[in-house]
């Protein structure tokens, strides 16, 4: 039985499903444009996310790669939402004709929120495809707990390397696949390419000519999103750099490793990525909000859902249709999120105030990716970089939009750092078992638990 949570008499309750771009950024706009009436306790917002931060995620890839720390690319929601209530929990049910959601918290039973006006902004997940071993096998790079993974895993397939003499060992660890050419596909090989060539140079068995980096992409072409030009030369570029692109091409298994091919390619890999994309959360199914055969919420040029009053949406879970192209959607990517959150917030305050909404028109500033160290692509305002210049303008963007001041200054500062001193390329695989050394010295010599003599004495 769900505990009901009971607001203030009278003050409308802003629900906020989602603490990523969309969710956030919306919060930050009310914040600001509400900033009386929320002191006042005349309004109240509530965000409620499983997470209590929210993630950058164009950093994610420079993250897995070590070039920004993990704890940067993040934004604690509390810390820039202090006017508002943030839930670490997630909604189980929602109930918009009634006004009121299921919400899941940590620990305790499920609790029942009343609001008055809706945000749905859950984002999206990996859309997974059944292929037999995938799930089992495969890693996504969507939040921040999964960038720390994969810079472990991929140094320690190199350590795995670099402590055998068995060839075939050797070969599976050394082989990484990368399915899906988009952005974070595309980001993510480039900056864990760049990675491991630095790693080698301190290894004495394994070289950057034992690498294997495999693209694998359904389509004919790879960064679709700054232009066909641009995504050969990008190919061109990784197969310069040793990385095999195969364009056309599907993953048909990976069971217990072993990567098949619809070219008839079959091998091991000791590490297989997935960034084919991504499906709105589940979240949005769990109510009463209509959804479109792509399960995206119907939204409107106004950023309200279809057919229902009080409730909006925006982001990568809502289908809003794109006023500069007739009978197109807009992309779900971060520099759509945040500009229509922005609106969205404005849009919530005039319908608090009985004024008329706004429609999101957006002209489109270009797009910009990262291929490693000194390397990228971008377009911006129609404007084609290659090469440093195009990294160059990759970092000066992305470390202008990363939110907040205090991300700014750290980035900032891993950068500046990183001019002067060596990458670091450590593998920390033991923190995602923390305890396995304490259960081990619980054992004795025959590998039973000792409950008699103290742990210190067992670990001597």
């Amino acid at each position: 039985m769900a505990r009901t949570v009971e607001d203030a008499a009278g003050a409308p309750h802003i629900l906020i499903v989602g603490g990523g771009y969309v969710g956030m950024y919306t919060a930050l706009r009310l914040q600001k444009k509400l900033k009386r009436e929320l002191r006042r306790g005349e309004v109240k917002v509530t965000v409620v996310d499983p997470n209590s931060y929210m993630t950058y995620q164009p950093f994610l890839p420079e993250a897995a790669a070590g070039n920004i720390s993990p704890r940067h690319v993040v934004v604690p929601l509390r810390r820039v939402l202090p006017k508002c209530t943030v839930r670490k929990a997630r909604v189980t049910e929602l109930n918009h004709d009634e006004g009121w959601a299921i919400v899941q918290p940590l620990a305790g039973p499920p609790e029942r929120i009343h609001y008055d006006y809706l945000v749905m902004a859950a984002g999206a997940v990996p859309r997974l495809l059944p292929i037999p071993g995938l799930a089992e096998n495969g890693i996504s790079l969507k939040t921040v707990g999964e960038a720390i993974h994969l810079r472990n895993h991929v140094l320690e397939q190199l350590e795995i390397a670099e402590s055998t003499d068995d060839a075939e060992l050797r070969r599976k660890a050394l082989t990484f696949v990368f399915v899906g050419g988009g952005f974070a596909g595309v980001e993510a090989i480039a900056e864990l390419e760049d990675m491991t060539r630095d790693a080698t140079k301190y290894m004495r068995k394994v070289t950057p000519q034992d690498l294997r980096f495999m693209l694998v992409e359904a389509t004919d072409r790879i960064l679709p999103e700054v232009g066909p030009e641009m995504g050969r030369w990008t190919a061109e570029q990784f197969r310069g750099r040793g990385i095999d692109v195969k364009m056309k091409t599907l993953l048909v298994s990976a069971v217990d490793g072993r990567i098949e091919l619809s070219d008839g390619s079959s091998f091991q890999a000791g590490t297989l990525v997935w960034n084919a994309g991504v499906k709105p959360s589940p979240v949005v199914r769990r109510g009463d909000l209509p959804v479109d055969g792509k399960g995206r919420v119907k939204g409107t040029e106004y950023l309200t859902i279809e057919g229902l009053v009080r409730a909006f949406t925006a982001g990568d879970n809502a289908a809003i249709p794109d006023l500069t192209q007739d009978g197109e959607f807009c992309p779900p990517n971060a520099q759509h999120a945040v500009r229509q959150a922005k609106l969205l917030g404005d849009n919530i305050v005039r319908s608090l105030r009985g004024k008329a909404l706004k429609p999101y028109v957006h002209g489109n500033l270009g797009t910009v990716a990262g291929l490693g160290l000194h390397k990228g692509v971008a377009n911006p305002l129609g404007i084609k970089l290659k090469g440093w210049p195009a990294w160059f303008f990759h970092r000066s963007y992305h470390g202008a939009m990363v939110p907040t001041l205090n991300r700014k200054i750290r980035v900032v500062a891993d950068w500046t750092l990183a001019l002067f001193l060596k990458r670091e390329t450590v593998s920390l695989a033991t923190v995602e078992q923390p305890r396995a050394d304490f259960e081990l010295a619980a054992l004795d010599g025959a590998g039973h638990r000792n409950a008699e003599r103290p742990v210190s004495e067992n670990a001597a």
